[in-house]
């Protein structure tokens, strides 16, 4: 079973534990556009889609609050290449 992402608004990140390490997507605001900085996952847990997971739930978040992105992070930006059902979210 996935572990939660719990949204740390007042952080401005998502994150998730995993086998005690702390996974997380920062973000912040320019206006109305969303800037994802950074999504930082341990190398003692890499390997197993949790970047991928941190980043599909912070974009499904973005879109629920009606948001534009602008992917800063570079794994981000790839990611969003790869789905391109999330595009439409792009700033």
């Amino acid at each position: 079973m996935s572990e939660p992402i719990n949204h740390l608004s007042d952080q401005r990140l998502f994150r998730t534990i995993v086998e005690d390490h702390a996974c997380e997507l920062h973000y912040s605001f320019d206006d109305d556009i969303v800037s994802f900085d950074s999504v930082r996952v341990p190398d003692a847990v890499g390997g197993r889609g949790i970047a991928g997971r941190l980043t599909r739930h912070a974009l499904d978040w973005a879109r629920a609050q009606d948001l534009s992105v602008r992917p800063a992070c570079p794994y981000v930006a790839t990611w969003i290449k790869r789905h391109p059902d999330y595009a439409d979210r792009v700033a």
